[in-house]
């Protein structure tokens, strides 16, 4: 039986996302959106818009889309990448009319792990622990956030 496609974001300039399809197979990976040498600050976000558009495409639409969300950065930089990734997330679901909700980054933890305050590694473990091949933390995030929120579109389809 074919299920709505759900993607799982770790946003930030290396963006760790998962995406389980209509076929319920899953699919992982990271993308980089550093600006490169030439490039103004907002190359990134267009870049993610440019990228965003083609998951759409492939996946033949989102039923619901999860972002990790993130209430302290590690400086100033970070959490300016954080919003502007956020901004541009919000208003191209809105756009398309496609569900988002932000998980807190200590539920993803504790759902993964048991701990809400779970190191990178211990997340990486988790997710490999799965049978999943993880290249780093970011996609690790992005697994466990999809892990939690196939949990919680089976519970919303059993209503």
């Amino acid at each position: 039986m074919p299920h709505e496609p759900i993607l799982a974001l770790d946003l930030g300039t290396q963006t760790g996302w998962a995406l389980r399809d209509r076929d319920n197979q899953i699919i992982s990976g990271t993308i980089s959106f550093k600006p490169g040498r030439f490039e103004g600050g907002g190359m990134r976000f267009l870049r993610f818009t440019h990228w965003m558009n083609e998951i759409w495409a492939l996946s033949g639409s989102i039923g619901a889309i999860y972002f990790e969300e993130v209430r302290r950065h590690a400086g100033t930089d970070a959490a300016h990448c954080y919003g502007g990734f956020l901004g541009v997330l919000t208003s191209w679901a809105e756009n398309r009319q496609a569900p988002y909700a932000g998980v807190p980054v200590g539920e993803i933890k504790r759902h993964a792990t048991g701990k809400g305050n779970a190191s990178k590694d211990a997340m990486v473990d988790a997710m490999r622990g799965l049978g999943f091949s993880v290249s780093d933390d970011n996609e690790a995030d992005a697994l466990a956030l999809l892990m939690l929120a196939i949990e919680r579109e089976e519970k919303r389809a059993l209503v």
